[in-house]
């Protein structure tokens, strides 16, 4: 029988225990993989080499996924996690992994990745930036749950909880910590946690984003109900964090919002003052937006023209204009462009046009000199790359949160012209597996 179909009711595999698996690597996603009996199996929270005994959570025909039991052989690059709520909490996948060791794992997924994906064999060294791999987190979201809800918790029944989403789960997990905040993230956490039992029962999410000297909040409080006295809300939001610059109450399902304060905070970086609104993006690695900015926008050689395309709220759009005639930044999101209005008003070169990158795209008949291109997880519709191709700009930059996306993009694009010069790896996201990716490309016909 083929091993990869052995066993013909794939449930009935399920809560066995497996011992004795020797993890081979670790992949994209957090998890290590491991193979057993013909099939591939992922465990997370492990390390390569490690031998140990999982549970089968998942038999699927292809693959299994698995919940580490014990640890029979260890890593020596095995470290004890800072946070408690680690293997519990979905937010952290490598706390358990020296942070040296985090940063050589990612290399070597990237360049798998780019390899298995994208046919790129990349023999060149990939230049890894790292800062403070703890209390970097300039913005988190706390979700809000009644106890119905999670699982058994040292709380009384008719409190909710606050936390963040459960590894592969819709429940939360309560949380009175966590490490990866700033220190006003982790003082809004607890304030907000003490005094969750005042607030209007409708609250479900809170989302709260800080300046980066780490002095003020932008705090966004989402309701499944409109509170039905909102300033006592804010009065009591305000009173337990009293360093709230700008405080919107929201309920989607109704589309209703009120906004208390200006709507927005400044965040400064070596090379501008950005204006960030409560519905806006921006780079969430406090110790490391003003490399990334430099990386991508301060040493680019200039020119008549730069593209900025998914250009947020201008992070490389303002540098960009110290160095080009013109600098045109493209974002779709509306709160996003209104506050790249306002954050280029004093940098004369910079256009700011509200419209889908590949919109924008069809209709431009101009020649960059360079395009820099940061898409969201999903990366460049083929549309763009096509577009890209056509216009042929001298360079392009691509900033990228998703190594998938951005070795099929790659591939893409050197087929059309392009090969790439250098890339560069960014270590935003410490403690999880998630990798930032710039890589320059130069057109070499």
């Amino acid at each position: 029988m083929d091993a990869r179909r052995r066993i013909t009711n794939p449930m009935a595999a399920t809560n066995s225990t497996i011992e004795g698996l020797t993890i081979e690597k670790l992949v994209y996603g957090g998890d290590g993989l491991a193979h057993h009996d013909g099939s591939t199996v992922f465990v997370p929270f492990v390390l390569p080499q490690e031998r140990v005994a999982a549970t089968v959570v998942e038999d699927k025909r292809k693959f299994v996924r698995a919940r580490l039991e014990r640890i029979l052989s260890a890593s020596p690059d095995r470290v004890a996690p800072q946070c408690l709520h680690f293997g519990d909490c979905g937010g952290c996948n490598y706390q358990h992994i020296a942070y040296e060791c985090q940063l050589r794992h990612k290399n070597d997924i990237l360049r798998e990745t780019l390899r298995r994906i994208g046919g790129i064999h990349w023999g060149s060294d990939i230049q890894v930036l790292s800062a403070q791999p703890w209390c970097y987190r300039n913005r988190a979201q706390w979700k809000i749950r009644s106890l119905d809800n999670v699982a058994p918790e040292a709380l009384a029944p008719s409190q909710p909880a606050l936390g963040y989403l459960r590894a592969n789960s819709a429940s939360i997990c309560p949380v009175h910590d966590c490490p990866i905040l700033s220190p006003l993230l982790l003082r809004a956490l607890l304030a907000l946690r003490r005094g969750l039992s005042a607030h209007a029962p409708g609250v479900r999410e809170f989302e709260a984003f800080v300046n980066a000297s780490d002095t003020k909040l932008l705090l966004t409080a989402t309701f499944s109900s409109f509170p039905s006295d909102p300033n006592r809300t804010v009065e009591r939001l305000r009173a337990q964090l009293p360093e709230v610059e700008s405080l919107l109450l929201h309920d989607p399902a109704r589309d209703r919002m009120e906004l208390f304060g200006p709507g927005f905070i400044e965040y400064e970086t070596r090379a501008a003052k950005y204006r960030v609104g409560h519905f806006s993006f921006f780079q969430v690695n406090r110790f490391l937006v003003d490399a990334l900015q430099e990386y991508v926008a301060g040493s680019a050689e200039g020119g008549r023209l730069a593209l900025d395309l998914f250009a947020g709220v201008g992070l490389f759009s303002l540098p960009l204009a110290n160095r080009f005639g013109r600098v045109i930044a493209v974002e779709s999101n509306p709160a996003a462009a209104r506050d790249l209005e306002r954050n280029a008003g004093s940098h004369t070169p910079v256009e700011v046009r509200t419209e889908d990158v590949e919109r924008f795209l069809e209709k431009c008949k101009e020649k960059p000199e360079l395009v820099v291109l940061d898409p969201p997880r999903a990366g460049l519709m083929p549309a763009a790359v096509s577009r890209l191709a056509q216009l042929a700009p001298d360079r392009i930059t691509y900033v990228s949160c998703d190594p998938a996306t951005l070795a099929r993009d790659l591939k893409a694009l050197c087929r059309s012209g392009y090969e790439i010069a250098q890339i560069a790896l960014f270590d935003l996201f410490p403690q999880t597996f998630h990798i930032e990716t710039v890589a320059r490309l130069a057109r070499s016909r």
